[in-house]
Order: C-alpha cells, then sequence, then structure tokens
C-alpha cells in the first residue's frame, strides 16, 4: 500500500504525458524512435549511395508542344533512335510467280507411236532440247548429290498423287505441304460447295522428265528449280453439286489423260521439298466443257401458291391458306440452263 501511495504522488507532480504507465504491477514505459532509421547505425554512406534517382516521365505533356530540338534531346537521353519515314516488312520467296521458259508438248503426243514418221520427229526435237535440261539436272546435283531424274519421277507422282488425294478430300492444311504457294488457289478454286470424287486407276506408260531449268530470284544464291514430268495415266474424275448431281464426269467411265506436270523446289533452301507447281496446258488442245453451275431462287410465297391454286378445285385453297409458312417465301432450286 505504501508503493501504491507513492506512485499516485508522482503521478500528481509530473504531468500526464511524462508519467510510467503502471497496470497490475508491471512498468509499461512509451518509447518513440523512427521506424525508417537502420538498426545497425554502420555502413550508413554505403547505404546512401544505393538510393537511385529516377527521372519520372511527365505524361501530361503533349508531343505537340514540345519542338523539334526538344524531342531530338529527349530521345538522345533514352537512346531511342528516331522513326524510319519508311515502313519495312519482311518477307519471303518460297516459290516463283509461274513457270521460267516453259515446255512446249508436241501436238498428238500420246495418240502417235515412235514408229511412225511423226513419232520419230517428236523424239528426235526431244533430244535436241535435252542439253539445256541436262545443264540444269547438273545445276541441281550440286546442291542435291543423290538426285536422279529416273528416281525422281516416280516421286513426282507420288507428291502427285498425294496432292489430288488432299484435294478431292479437302484438306486444305495437308495439301500445302504437296502443292506450292501459286498452285494452292488454283487447286482449290471453285471446290466449295462439291463433292469429288477421284481415282488413279493405273499408269499406261511410266512417268519421265521432260524438261528441267534452274533460275535465280533477286540474288545469285537464291536457286530454284523447275523440272516438267510427263504422266499418261487413267484416271476416274466424277464431281457434284451441293445437291447431288452429276455436273462433271462419271464414277464408271475411266479416260486416259496425259499431263505434264511442273514440280519446283527451293534448292538454295536446305528443307526445300518437291511441290506441285503448274499444269502446261499446249494451246492446240481443244477448251474443255464447263460443268453446269447450281444456284437458288427464292420467289415469293403468293406467287408460287397461286400457280398451284389455278390447277386444283376452289376447296384446297383454304388448306394452303393455313399451311402459309410465317417467312412467306418459298426456296426453289435450279441449274443454269434449264428451261423448269
Amino acid at each position: 500500500m505504501e508503493i501504491l501511495n507513492s506512485f499516485k504522488t508522482l503521478n500528481r507532480l509530473i504531468p500526464y504525458s511524462q508519467t510510467p504507465r503502471i497496470c497490475a504491477g508491471q512498468f509499461l514505459m512509451q518509447v518513440r524512435c523512427r521506424q525508417t532509421k537502420h538498426w545497425n547505425p554502420k555502413f550508413k554512406k554505403q547505404r546512401a549511395q544505393k538510393f537511385i534517382h529516377v527521372d519520372l516521365p511527365n505524361y501530361q505533356e503533349k508531343k505537340d508542344d514540345l519542338s523539334q530540338e526538344e524531342i531530338r534531346s529527349r530521345m538522345k537521353e533514352r537512346g531511342v533512335l528516331p522513326p524510319r519515314p519508311w515502313l519495312e516488312r519482311p518477307f519471303h520467296i518460297s516459290c516463283t510467280g509461274g513457270i521460267f521458259e516453259p515446255y512446249i508438248p508436241p501436238e498428238g503426243d500420246g495418240k502417235k507411236s515412235l514408229i511412225s514418221a511423226s513419232g520419230a520427229k517428236q523424239k528426235f526435237e526431244f533430244l535436241e532440247k535435252k542439253s539445256k535440261s541436262m545443264l540444269a539436272v547438273r545445276k541441281i546435283r550440286s546442291y542435291e548429290e543423290d538426285f536422279d531424274s529416273n528416281e525422281f519421277a516416280t516421286e513426282a507422282q507420288d507428291v502427285y498423287l498425294d496432292a489430288h488425294r488432299h484435294m478431292a478430300l479437302k484438306e486444305k492444311h495437308k495439301l500445302r505441304e504437296f502443292v506450292t504457294e501459286r498452285c494452292y488457289p488454283e487447286m482449290m478454286h471453285n471446290v466449295k460447295d462439291k463433292t469429288i470424287h477421284w481415282k488413279f486407276l493405273k499408269s499406261l506408260e511410266p512417268p519421265r522428265v521432260v524438261h528441267a531449268r534452274v533460275t535465280d530470284i533477286i540474288t545469285k544464291e537464291n536457286m530454284f528449280a523447275q523440272i516438267t514430268v510427263r504422266f499418261h495415266s487413267q484416271q476416274m474424275l466424277a464431281i457434284y453439286d451441293r445437291f447431288g448431281r452429276l455436273i462433271h464426269g462419271s464414277e464408271i467411265i475411266a479416260k486416259d489423260v496425259l499431263e505434264y506436270i511442273v514440280f519446283e523446289k527451293h534448292i538454295s533452301n536446305e528443307y526445300g521439298k518437291w511441290r506441285l507447281h503448274d499444269k502446261i496446258i499446249p494451246d492446240w488442245l481443244p477448251a474443255q466443257q464447263v460443268p453446269l453451275a447450281t444456284y437458288q431462287i427464292i420467289e415469293k410465297f403468293e406467287d408460287h401458291q397461286l400457280k398451284i391454286a389455278d390447277s386444283k378445285p376452289n376447296e384446297d385453297r383454304e388448306q394452303l391458306e393455313l399451311e402459309k409458312p410465317t417467312d412467306g417465301a418459298i426456296k426453289v432450286e435450279r441449274s443454269i440452263g434449264s428451261t423448269s
């Protein structure tokens, strides 16, 4: 009791803010100190040197308010290069835009035998033009050591079959592995809304290389090679429109097909592949018959029903009114050239 009384007298004499707080016999002292001060006073100077002053950009200022010299000095401070006045976009040339020095097929090829005079003349002309192809094959071998023209004809036939098989199945992503970027839109043109049935039955003659050329694009190191292969085969083709009607060919009748297909490869590219590039169509070849396209006509429901009602008794007109659809139109399917 005496100790408590002595503390009460001290609290009266000393102001409240300077008096120690006592609670249940314990002494609780209020200590005030800086929270940002490091507990260890050593290396104070080194810690101060770690602080880096960063000049924050002023996002409120506008570029139009600055002069050219101020813009130039600020870009120089930040290490930013001035923008170029033109736009450059990188591009990759993976194929050529056409056939350089195309092969001209002799007229009547595939119909005239070598024993006849015209057939022997065609063979002689082929041997005359073979010198340039031999030089091109030699150039290809400088990039591809194992290249053989006889083996290539078989490899080209496999690429030809894979490309047409994927086109018939409309496998666009797989087709791009076997055709060039120039050939792809030509093969897939007008394939939409059609069903294609294609079969390769047999080869009437073994495929052979008839033409080879090598050229450079932009630079002398960027080399492209094109080889023309002659295919004489028997195939079957049938094309159906979106309504299931046969518009071209037949699934029963097989036809003999003579084609000159151009294959291309970027021989400067280590990972280049031989792909189908184009098809040579000679001038003397007769034009093929264009299949009839189908379209859709939308007629008004009233005009269509009036034609039907004129040929029916009056009792059926009430039933036609009940069967009238909400959209007020009927779809009629026709084909071009039909009179119905």
